[in-house]
């Protein structure tokens, strides 16, 4: 199979994020024909209907990245229960018709890590509810949601906690394989 595109977007826009790395990792445990490109949330406006009919380019780059990408990689940390403002305000922007809603039917995986004992679970329940609503195709399983992720990092941002790698390679697997599915049934069509 040719090159797969995998977009990552990250919940949270800190230079340093648990998070962004968490992504940077599972993109070297992709397979070699897959590329990584990881999404910059930093200077997307927040979303407001007026500003549709003079797109912003951060909303325009965004919304082609995501229709370019074979499948697209979110981690986000959990803020208040829930995900990140940053998140959220990508989302709204990609759920709009002026950018044909790109993640309409797009494979979508999730994780997460947190210093904190959950993991990300409250938060993961609610983007789960925001893709349903998205019609995107979400990979259900395996849930990966990382505690005490100071815990289970090192000073370059490599996860090294061997339970974390393991479910990492799981959800690379489970991509792999989803993604596979996706194409072979495209080229039914």
């Amino acid at each position: 199979m040719n090159n797969i595109r995998i977009l990552g977007i990250c919940g949270s826009l800190r230079k340093e994020s648990i998070n962004k790395n968490l992504l940077l990792h599972m993109s070297k445990m992709l397979p070699e024909n897959y590329s990584f490109e990881l999404a910059d949330l930093s200077a997307l406006p927040l979303y407001n209907t007026d500003l549709e009919s003079n797109l912003p380019q951060p909303v325009r780059i965004l919304a082609e990245q995501v229709s370019r990408a074979d499948a697209v990689l979110i981690s986000s940390p959990e803020y208040n229960s829930s995900i990140t403002g940053v998140l959220k305000n990508s989302l709204d922007w990609l759920s709009r018709p002026i950018v044909n809603t790109p993640l309409a039917n797009k494979l979508v995986a999730i994780m997460g890590a947190t210093p904190g004992l959950l993991g990300t679970i409250k938060g993961q329940l609610h983007l789960r509810e925001i893709l349903f609503a998205l019609n995107a195709d979400l990979i259900r399983r395996p849930e990966v949601l990382i505690p005490h992720a100071a815990l289970k990092f090192n000073e370059l941002g490599e996860v090294t906690d061997s339970k974390a790698i393991a479910v990492l390679n799981k959800l690379a697997d489970a991509l792999d394989e989803e993604v596979k599915v996706k194409k072979n049934r495209s080229k039914d069509y």
